[in-house]
């Protein structure tokens, strides 16, 4: 695999760079004025920066039995930035911001016996999620193995992505950070909300990318990951556990979970419950305030509510531009 990928129907992955969010500035100064002694040289005139940086989190709340909970307010959540309370400055229930949702296919040598399947609950999905919800949802298509293919760019036409799965066949080792890190950096300048879904067998193999640099790529586009690990072997022999268990730690850390479904059935049934989530989230904006302001240092963030029995799914932290 070459270091930026490669991409299906001829095009280069190299255009998938990491892109920089930046954060809006806004410069304010006070006029100039005339000095009551000529004599002296006029002081020049003060300028004061003022930093817009709202940081969004989606947010999904279950009871104790693992429902989804939608009827919660404004004053039920606390967020905290480095351990200091943050004043909640937007707050949407059942948010309909757009979508942008890249799904991630494994096509690596292990998956070819039941890769059709897999596909084939893919192409059931992609219909079910453009078919409701905000308009302006889109998917992208990847698949990887060795090497990372980009199948179809963000779009809305499902006969094009259903399309783009056809004839598709399992083969080499597995690069699933190298393609968790390109597939956040084409989410990164997109409006509204951000989420890459990873259907998957197991763990890495043949990335250039750590681990580290795939949640950090998430984080930082502000996505939600979903990783689907089919896994035909039931027992641990033969299965690459560290490798779910990181693709665990992924999903927490970023607000989104894992499934692990044992039948094909249960595969479907993982993405109608991913699309439940979706259409079901909160989104909380805050503006740091008290917290230590440095470029890209990382900020561990902490969403809750007051009743301790209830489960929160939400990103862990956010880094500065």
């Amino acid at each position: 695999m070459e270091p930026c990928g490669s991409m299906g129907n001829g095009m280069s992955a190299c255009w998938l760079r990491n892109a920089l969010l930046l954060v809006g500035t806004a410069g304010l100064s006070w006029g100039q004025f005339k000095p009551a002694n000529p004599t002296q040289p006029p002081a020049e005139s003060p300028t004061f920066s003022v930093k817009v940086n709202l940081v969004r989190l989606l947010v999904s709340v279950r009871d104790a039995t693992g429902a989804l909970l939608t009827h919660l307010n404004k004053q039920d959540f606390r967020i905290a930035d480095s351990g200091v309370p943050q004043e909640i400055a937007v707050f949407e229930r059942n948010t309909s911001l757009p979508l942008s949702v890249a799904i991630l296919i494994d096509t690596s040598g292990s998956t070819q016996r039941d890769l059709h399947y897999e596909v084939g609950s893919v192409k059931r999905f992609i219909p079910a999620l453009l078919g409701s919800g905000n308009p302006d949802d889109a998917l992208a298509l990847f698949t990887f193995n060795w090497r990372t293919n980009l199948e179809l760019d963000y779009t809305r036409n499902a006969k094009r992505a259903q399309s783009a799965l056809r004839f598709l066949r399992g083969e080499g080792g597995t690069s699933l950070y190298d393609t968790i890190y390109l597939a956040s950096s084409t989410l990164i300048d997109r409006q509204g909300r951000h989420v890459i879904i990873a259907v998957t067998d197991g763990g890495d193999t043949t990335s250039y990318k750590r681990y580290d640099d795939a949640l950090a790529a998430a984080q930082r586009a502000d996505a939600v990951l979903y990783p689907i690990v089919v896994v035909p072997i039931p027992g641990e022999a033969g299965r690459n556990t560290g490798g779910e268990h990181a693709l665990e730690t992924l999903a927490s850390a970023t607000g989104g979970r894992i499934f692990y479904p044992e039948s094909f059935q249960q595969l479907d049934a993982a993405f109608a419950d991913i699309i439940q989530e979706l259409r079901t989230q909160y989104m909380l904006g805050f503006y740091p305030k008290a917290v230590r302001d440095e470029p890209r240092r990382y900020h561990p963030v902490k969403v809750s509510t007051q009743d301790p029995s209830l489960k929160i799914s939400s990103r862990n932290g956010y880094y500065e531009p």
